[in-house]
């Protein structure tokens, strides 16, 4: 009965028919920290049985199951197939995705964001409480960078920022080094500042990535 109620709450349901194998070590785990709930085919279709209020985004399906997903007409759930080199073959029209087995965290995000959010995001933004010094033109700032991407930042800061000002951002990340980034002040989420990074350097990039990828691994 838990585990049933714990799947009508869940906001973002992902309903596997493919064996752990298919997943790249940490996949799995990294997807629930980052909001979606990874429920086997089994125990979903188990709760709709039940009379559960089980919804679901999408299915992510391993090519050699492909036959024991249940087509439901107009009603099917998007399939994103876990496959080989070639990717995926055939007229099925609930395959709307496919990424080769084993499945990485990234890869994977970046493909259920395209198709089940309105405003997807290309790569994962964690949260972080990390301090850091905010220059623009020749005015130091010190604000707290609350959630991190390899794209951009939100920030809180005891000064307002002005909206489209170019700013350089500088922090350290645990025992990776120092960051000076270029940036954007895009938006304002409310009494925050969402920050864009411009110019980022291919080493830059793969140290927040390392850095985020230890954290939900964490």
């Amino acid at each position: 009965m838990a585990e049933k109620q714990a799947m009508d709450a869940a906001d973002r349901v992902l309903v596997t028919h493919a064996a752990p194998e298919a997943f790249a070590p940490t996949t799995r785990e990294m997807l629930e920290k980052l909001g979606y709930r990874i429920v086997e085919s089994e125990d979903y279709e188990k709760s709709r049985e039940e009379g559960g209020k089980a919804s679901a985004l999408l299915r992510l399906v391993d090519e050699r199951r492909l036959a024991e997903v249940p087509d439901e007409g107009p009603s099917s759930l998007p399939i994103i197939m876990l496959t080989g080199r070639v990717g995926a073959v055939g007229a099925d029209s609930r395959v709307v995705g496919a990424l080769r087995r084993p499945a990485g965290v990234h890869e994977l995000y970046r493909l259920v964001q395209q198709i089940s959010e309105d405003t997807p995001r290309s790569t994962p933004r964690v949260p972080v409480h990390i301090p850091a010094s905010c220059r623009t033109f020749d005015e130091d700032c010190r604000v707290v960078l609350l959630s991190l991407s390899e794209n951009g930042c939100l920030v809180r800061s005891a000064q307002p920022l002005e909206l489209g000002r170019r700013v350089e951002l500088a922090f350290e990340l645990q025992e990776r080094g120092n960051l000076r980034l270029q940036a954007e002040v895009g938006y304002q989420l409310l009494p925050d500042f969402g920050l864009v990074f411009h110019g980022t350097t291919p080493r830059d990039r793969d140290l927040i990535r390392d850095f985020l990828t230890s954290l939900l691994q964490g």
